[in-house]
């Protein structure tokens, strides 16, 4: 019966929200990360392979890479450990200040911690929701690519000349207006698109975006928990279960 009573208190003060969106957290941006690594990766080969000989053309995108990719360790490292203080916090809120000083009573440091995830969390939620954009960004443009290549294997479907159909690097910034040749047309640029580096590359941006969004996902159910967790201690002075 003491066991049943202890699991039944763990239960009743388990701060589910927390957990959910702590999953969710390590998942989204494990994904992120992870595969926006790897698509940097691809992106720097397919770039250097296909679309310029020159090295000083590709030069500063190769340190933009190399940059971002630095940027995501530190934000991997940031998110989990940032993840499991949430989580540390919901199971405060939920749980200790209703075993340590009863159902109506709590500290003014809970409250204020409280408070101070809440107005952090917040902050990165605006901030991710740029990144969430930015992960868009490179989504679109091998979409655009694929569906050129599309057009390109069914001439059928559309009017233009083979030939003219192309993707240009330099139309979206990646490379320099001087960049030679910088574009790739017709059935070359098919057979890049029917290479395994490429339809690696652009599934793993596909699953970083997603990744993106999942990691959104959990900051705004973290900022709902923590908002209502500190609600219910500022207004009614005890600990909560969400």
């Amino acid at each position: 019966m003491g066991l049943l009573e202890c699991c039944a208190r763990c239960l009743i003060g388990a701060p589910f929200a927390s957990l959910v969106a702590t999953g969710l957290c390590f998942f989204g941006v494990a994904l992120f990360c992870g595969c926006g690594h790897e698509a940097l990766t691809g992106t720097e080969q397919l770039i250097e392979t296909y679309f310029s000989k020159n090295y000083q053309d590709y030069e500063y995108l190769i340190d933009v890479i190399h940059a971002f990719q630095y940027v995501i360790y530190g934000t991997a490292s940031f998110f989990f450990l940032y993840g499991a203080l949430l989580l540390a916090e919901g199971f405060y809120t939920t749980g200790a200040v209703r075993q340590i000083f009863g159902d109506y009573r709590t500290t003014i440091c809970g409250k204020g911690l409280s408070a101070t995830f809440v107005g952090i969390t917040y902050v990165l939620t605006i901030i991710w929701l740029l990144v969430f954009a930015c992960s868009a960004v490179p989504v679109y443009i091998y979409f655009n690519t694929w569906t050129t290549c599309q057009s390109i294997a069914n001439p059928s479907k559309t009017s233009a000349s083979i030939g003219t159909l192309c993707a240009d690097a330099r139309m979206y910034g990646v490379l320099p207006w001087n960049a030679f040749p910088g574009k790739v047309c017709g059935s070359n640029l098919l057979s890049i698109c029917k290479t395994s580096e490429f339809q690696m590359t652009f599934h793993l941006f596909i699953a970083a975006f997603v990744g993106a969004a999942a990691t959104l996902v959990s900051l705004l159910t973290f900022m709902i928990a923590a908002t209502y967790n500190f609600a219910v201690l500022k207004l009614m002075g005890r600990g909560t279960k969400f």
